[in-house]
């Protein structure tokens, strides 16, 4: 059964939830085969990140991949909707995804020197903000505190396939409203819009988008967090405008050009990093702001992105 911290969510979201994450939680987090989409995890490969570093070494690529993962830049993306309401036109968000606090620590550093001095209406962060999908979350939710700590704005948030759901207590005492299968109507001027979140599509599968959007009007403009973008199809399903997702990394380790060597995840390739569109859907995947297996990139920047939504008349 889950413990008192868990309290609170589980009288907001169900025992049931909870208990089936924890449940999983426990057996499977470690899984390196058939867990999830994918038949490997190749995160879960207790040898991947010492191939990944002896790799780069032996081709002389580390020094370069090690100063590339330490670098965050910000990307703008522009969203343009006829149903986004007139009060919204210009509203921005600012989306921090995979930061993987503790694994990242250089990256950290630059975001938090960079994150104040953004203005945006809001900031949602979809997820993965531990390095490894097991073991001690102290460390990044340490870093995570700082850097929220910095962010004057309100704060959205899911979980990723590498975040426990003991990590939320904390998380929302930062002032992080994370969402499980949830919305949250935002006001402005009189009009709404809605903010979904779903939890881990990947990992855990314990996303239900259609509980989320269950409370919002069809005709009402829509943004879902989903962990991977590899919910795409479903969120057009439900009726939402647009998906911010993470996950991918964009590749993280890139042959020139950008092209993704190995995307772990089960979508079209031209949806693997950037914006993209799937019917009337439009959706964004970041690259992230952190690393995963090792602190390494190559020919994939780590990004922060503000997205501008604007309505088309």
């Amino acid at each position: 059964m889950a413990d008192t911290a868990l309290q609170g969510l589980i009288e907001r979201i169900g025992a049931d939830h909870v208990v089936r994450r924890l449940g999983i939680e426990a057996a499977h987090e470690k899984q390196v085969f058939g867990q999830g989409t994918l038949l490997f995890n190749v995160e879960n490969w207790k040898l991947a990140p010492r191939i990944v570093t002896t790799a780069l070494k032996v081709t002389g690529l580390y020094g370069r991949a090690r100063r590339n993962a330490d670098r965050v830049e910000v990307r703008r993306n522009l969203v343009t909707s006829t149903r986004l309401p007139p009060a919204f036109d210009g509203f921005t968000i600012l989306q921090l995804s995979d930061l993987h606090a503790d694994i990242s620590q250089g990256a950290m550093r630059h975001l938090a020197d960079i994150v104040r001095y953004i203005a945006c209406d809001i900031c949602v962060l979809t997820g993965d903000y531990r390095g490894k999908t097991f073991g001690s979350f102290e460390t990044s939710l340490a870093l995570m505190r700082d850097l929220c700590a910095r962010i004057k704005l309100p704060l959205y948030g899911i979980l990723g396939n590498h975040d426990s759901i003991r990590m939320t207590p904390a998380l929302e005492a930062m002032g992080v409203r994370m969402l499980f299968n949830e919305q949250e109507p935002i006001t402005r001027d009189g009009a709404t819009i809605h903010l979904a979140g779903i939890d881990d599509a990947h990992f855990y599968r314990t996303d239900d988008i259609a509980r989320a959007a269950v409370a919002i009007p069809r005709d009402a403009f829509s943004i879902l967090l989903a962990h991977t973008p590899e919910s795409y199809r479903a969120a057009a399903a439900a009726g939402f405008d647009l998906m911010l997702s993470g996950h991918t990394h964009g590749g993280q380790l890139c042959l020139p050009g950008g092209i993704a060597i190995k995307l772990e995840a089960r979508l079209p390739r031209r949806m693997g990093k950037g914006a993209w569109r799937f019917g009337e859907l439009a959706g964004y995947t970041s690259t992230g702001a952190g690393t995963s297996l090792a602190p390494v990139r190559l020919n994939c920047p780590a990004e922060i992105t503000v997205h501008t939504l604007r309505r088309l008349r």
